[in-house]
């Protein structure tokens, strides 16, 4: 699961330092803003679950769901963009790269957190 929260923040900060060579100047600042915000917090996150596992993890989680749902719409536009309407021009893709980052740490976070609750409970009906 670190590995996951390692890789998630360093692909949001790759993406970030690319907006830099791929948009026009003012829309890439605010991209690499935006990405060394979330992709640093994730690599703290990933950090803090070195010292303490679940408060990493799970702060991990939350902000993969603020990097998701403030992708997501952008995820709906996306087969316009392939059709070849481009208004937004390459930021779209970069920022349904991140969404879909953040979806998929979300997940596994979820996923993670699940299968410990499910391992705890049996331990639990061990004791009893």
């Amino acid at each position: 699961m670190r590995i996951q929260i390692f890789g998630s923040g360093f692909a949001v900060l790759a993406l970030g330092c690319a907006a830099m060579h791929i948009l026009e100047r003012p829309a890439a600042y605010g991209f690499l803003t935006g990405a060394l915000t979330l992709g640093g917090a994730l690599i703290l996150c990933g950090l803090f679950s070195l010292r303490n596992r679940w408060h990493g993890i799970i702060g991990a989680g939350v902000l993969a769901l603020l990097g998701a749902s403030r992708g997501i719409e952008n995820l709906a536009a996306l087969p316009k963009f392939w059709l070849g309407e481009r208004g937004c021009g390459p930021a779209l893709l970069l920022e349904s790269a991140v969404a879909l980052i953040c979806i998929l740490l979300l997940s596994r976070v979820v996923r993670t957190l699940l299968a410990e609750k499910k391992r705890r409970l049996l331990a639990e009906e061990k004791d009893d």
